[in-house]
């Protein structure tokens, strides 16, 4: 608990003694009566605080919902399910159909990213994103309807087919390039949709 202060520690053992002892967890007004506080100011500030550091959780509008929050359920409350919509060839653009294969879960801390209902993942198949190292049997994480940057992985429809390729824009006239000499740019006949840009990639063990 080291997260806590001294104040915040010993309130957040109150709560637990409380419900150990089958006993309802505390109002705002038993806390301050408890620990001498001249307002329930007091303590709705420092349950503010614990809430925000992950230590409890309460439902808006009741008097008695506060729950403590195991170091278990704080890890748990990390992880997120992302759809995983097939496969995207890195390597000569195709055009198969998508299809949700399930989901891979992540660890939202670790990656560093914020999923939307928006997020989805894919499966890449091919080589040539190898040089931004992104291997056969990778799973990217998409983001869709963000706007691609110079220089970001997307996920990409050009002229129909289906790949993942770096977006470049030259002169206002944009195109995808390979990360891989064996593989030529692709410059878009008709249409170039961006499905989504790359937020993430997980490796799989093998």
């Amino acid at each position: 608990m080291n997260e806590l202060t001294r104040a915040q520690r010993r309130i957040l053992e109150f709560i637990q003694s409380e419900i150990r002892e089958d006993r309802p967890p505390p109002t705002h007004r038993e806390i301050a009566e408890h620990f001498g506080f001249s307002s329930t100011r007091a303590s709705a500030c420092h349950l503010a605080a614990i809430k925000r550091k992950g230590f409890i959780e309460s439902d808006p509008g009741k008097v008695r919902a506060l729950r403590v929050v195991t170091p278990m359920q704080k890890f748990r409350n990390r992880l997120m399910d992302i759809p995983i919509f097939g496969s995207i060839p890195a390597g000569f653009a195709d055009d198969r159909q998508q299809e949700v294969k399930g989901c891979v879960t992540i660890d939202i801390g670790t990656l560093g990213i914020k999923p939307s209902p928006r997020t989805f993942a894919l499966e890449v198949r091919g080589d040539s994103m190898i040089g931004k190292h992104i291997i056969d049997g990778d799973v990217v994480v998409v983001e869709y309807g963000q706007t691609p940057r110079h220089g970001d992985v997307v996920a990409a429809l050009i002229d129909g087919e289906s790949t993942l390729k770096t977006y470049v824009c030259d002169k206002g006239k944009p195109h995808l390039k390979a990360e891989n000499p064996q593989y030529p740019k692709l410059f878009p006949a008709g249409e170039l949709v961006i499905q989504g840009v790359m937020v993430a990639l997980i490796r799989k063990r093998k």
